[in-house]
């Protein structure tokens, strides 16, 4: 190896992503002494503002949303110990069919080529050997998440022909269905709604979707020694608590449920066999 460091890249949506989907390997890779990069595409103004009112709702302002979620997301970094953020500051493009779809700005009406050119310039700064995004259903189908997959790819894609710059591996997170029963089942459990009840046929049906088979998932990065730590990252991003169910269940039986983190391997250069346990396999 030189001596540049290992870098691992995520790039991530909105402000509480990172933690959501990542925030185990972040914590554990920087633990390690690995450098993490940070990339958030998009403002998050289309969360909830403070006292918990609602995008479209009288007095949800978008800007102060913005500044109050850029405050949390760097103290989840600070948590996570991540040590380079980039924002790319799009604008929230709100969930699949609402009108902040189509407004100026948005990143879901961003050029794939021109958010692209971008994430390549971070590439080319960071050179990370490893890369990790979401599918190309963006996990649940939230249009900056397929859009977040599809400017990585493309970026990665762009600085394939250059020399200069490592081949990244690239992952895609993911989530075992054995654990999406026992998230669906946890959720029934703290949700006051619904505790007790018997799971809905259509929710269910919904669940089903995300996620993939256990053997076809290549990597499982153990995480639970980190678990505390994402639980705290997520936490941070408190003005957003109401739509963040895990912290409804308390640290232990987050960290009982969500104490590894999954991937499916897309890309790599190395060889390394699969499954594996390490998304730095090969490279170390």
């Amino acid at each position: 190896m030189t001596g540049r460091p290992l870098t691992l890249m995520a790039v991530h949506a909105h402000p509480d992503d990172e933690a959501t989907g990542t925030g185990g390997i972040l914590a554990r890779y920087a633990a390690e002494g690995i450098r993490t990069v940070l990339v958030t595409c998009t403002d998050g103004g289309c969360g909830d503002g403070p006292g918990g009112v609602k995008p479209g709702d009288p007095g949800h302002d978008p800007a102060a949303v913005v500044a109050m979620r850029r405050q949390e997301l760097e103290a989840s970094c600070d948590v996570l110990k991540i040590s380079d953020l980039e924002m790319l500051d799009y604008a929230d493009s709100g969930m699949m069919g609402w009108p902040t779809n189509d407004a100026p700005g948005a990143f879901w009406q961003t050029p794939v080529e021109k958010g692209a050119a971008r994430l390549a310039e971070l590439m080319r700064h960071y050179r990370p050997d490893v890369v990790v995004t979401y599918d190309e259903y963006g996990f649940y189908g939230h249009p900056d998440h397929i859009q977040a997959h599809r400017i990585t790819m493309a970026a990665v894609e762009m600085i394939a022909p250059e020399t200069a710059a490592p081949t990244p591996k690239v992952y895609w997170t993911t989530m075992p269905r054995s654990v999406m029963r026992r998230f669906g089942e946890a959720m029934r459990e703290f949700d006051e709604d619904t505790a007790g009840t018997e799971p809905d046929p259509a929710e269910a049906a919904e669940m089903a979707k995300i996620g993939l088979p256990d053997d076809e998932i290549t990597t499982w990065v153990d995480t639970t020694a980190f678990s505390g730590q994402k639980f705290d990252a997520l936490a941070a991003h408190a003005s957003q608590g109401e739509n963040i169910f895990f912290l409804k269940m308390g640290k232990e039986r987050f960290g009982d449920l969500m104490g590894i983190e999954t991937f499916v391997r897309v890309k790599d250069a190395t060889g390394a066999a699969v499954p594996e346990n390490d998304l730095f396999a090969g490279l170390r």
